[in-house]
C-alpha cells in the first residue's frame, strides 16, 4: 500500500479560508456596486417619469384650453345669432306698433275732437 501524505490542517486550512473570505468580499463589493447602480438607475426612471408627467400635464392644458376656447366661441356666435334674432324681431314689433299707432291716429283725434265738441 502506498501511504497517504497528510497536508497538515494549519497549513491548508487558512490560506482556503483567506480565498473564501477575499471572494465573499468580492461579492459584497459587486453587490453594493450593483446596489448604487440601481439606486442610479432609479432616480434617472424617476426623473424621467417626472419630465414625462410634466410634458403630459401641458399637453392636456393645452388640449383643454383649446377646447375651452373653442366652446367659448360656439357660445359667442350662438349669442351673437341670438341676440341678432331677438334685435330683429324687436325691430318687427316696433314698425308694427308705429304702423297701428299711425293708422289709429287720425282716428284718436277725430275723437278727443267729438269729444271736446260734444262737451
Amino acid at each position: 500500500m502506498t501511504a497517504v501524505k497528510e497536508i497538515p490542517a494549519t497549513i491548508t486550512a487558512p490560506a482556503k479560508v483567506d480565498d473564501i473570505i477575499k471572494a465573499l468580499s468580492g461579492l459584497e463589493s459587486n453587490i453594493d456596486s450593483l446596489n448604487e447602480k440601481l439606486a442610479d438607475m432609479k432616480n434617472q426612471l424617476n426623473q424621467k417619469a417626472l419630465k414625462e408627467i410634466d410634458k403630459l400635464r401641458e399637453q392636456v392644458t393645452e388640449m383643454a384650453t383649446k377646447e375651452a376656447e373653442s366652446i367659448i366661441a360656439q357660445s359667442r356666435e350662438k349669442a351673437k345669432s341670438e341676440s341678432q334674432k331677438i334685435a330683429t324681431e324687436g325691430g318687427e314689433n316696433l314698425k308694427d306698433i308705429q304702423k297701428k299707432i299711425d293708422d289709429k291716429f287720425n282716428e284718436a283725434v277725430d275723437h278727443v275732437v267729438s269729444t271736446v265738441l260734444k262737451a
